[in-house]
């Protein structure tokens, strides 16, 4: 079974000269900042665009989404009235009250007037998934030879890579919306965030409301099968209002209490079985 599912964008069975080329001048097709990619280290990069799980990819670089720049378009469909003139920037720093970084915005959309004066802006957040286990000895292995691997298998090894969605949500995505989501929301900004279609169907179920009410697009794709490539495909929009969303996200469901006091009465049990040996010290300032 083969975890990698696009390498520097191609899938891996893919021989063709082009997808050579990408390979061996690790090379991004996806509008990253430059032509190389640049994922976890710039001298060695992680080319691995997707994974496979479960029989179907999964996007686990950021940089994929910006694939023909699909993304903003569908943002700016949310955000701005037909025949509004707008560009896009990306790596924004966002700063709090206190002039303290609240982290980049992903992408802005800015709208400008026939002047070129910035009137409005909203703001794009792209949501990868994390990775469990390890990627790079796989992405290593194929790339030791990756003309002849067509049939690449890296069955039974271990720390097979999975995505962690678990962590992509609590460790990224909630952070997101709690502090940048946050003072983009006291500014009465709309907010779109891009994420794979398998990553959002393990997010709590969220409270959908009319395109006009929302203050957040959830921009929803999938990679599809396209001749020898994977092509993104945006597959639904959820609109949503900002606190509920938050709510449902950052907020866990409480599990079942009794089972909590059974552990904490186990724990108690095991340090009462051995009870801990009392000592009398005598009195360090008492002279002899």
């Amino acid at each position: 079974m083969n975890p990698l599912s696009e390498v520097f964008g191609f899938p891996p069975s893919d021989c063709s000269p082009k997808a050579i080329r990408y390979r061996k001048n690790k090379l991004c097709p996806y509008n990253n900042i430059i032509p190389n990619c640049t994922k976890d280290k710039a001298n060695d990069p992680l080319g691995v665009c997707s994974i496979n799980h479960e029989g179907a990819p999964v996007i686990t670089c950021p940089v994929r989404f910006r694939e023909d720049w699909l993304i903003t378009d569908d943002a700016a469909d949310f955000f701005f009235p037909d025949c509004t003139d707008w560009t896009s920037l990306t790596e924004v720093r966002l700063v709090d009250y206190y002039e303290k970084s609240a982290g980049n915005i992903d992408v802005v959309l800015a709208a400008y007037n026939s002047d070129g004066h910035v009137y409005d802006f909203c703001s794009l957040e792209i949501q990868a998934v994390y990775i469990s286990g390890n990627i790079r000895d796989p992405f290593k292995a194929y790339m030791a030879d990756y003309k002849n691997q067509s049939n690449f298998d890296w069955s039974g090894q271990p720390k097979y890579p999975r995505p962690d969605y678990l962590s992509s949500s609590r460790k990224r995505l909630a952070p997101q919306l709690l502090f940048k989501g946050g003072i983009l929301h006291a500014w009465n900004k709309k907010m779109a965030v891009a994420l794979n279609k398998g990553f959002f169907e393990t997010l709590p179920t969220l409270k959908p409301v009319s395109k006009e009410e929302a203050e957040i697009a959830w921009l929803i794709y999938d990679l599809e099968p396209d001749q020898t490539k994977l092509i993104l495909k945006k597959v639904d929009i959820i609109y949503t209002k900002f606190k509920n969303a938050l709510d449902s996200i950052t907020k866990s469901k409480p599990g079942n209490i009794d089972a909590f006091m059974n552990i904490l009465q186990n724990k108690v049990d095991k340090k009462l079985e051995t009870p801990p040996v009392n000592k009398t010290i005598e009195n360090p300032i008492e002279s002899e």
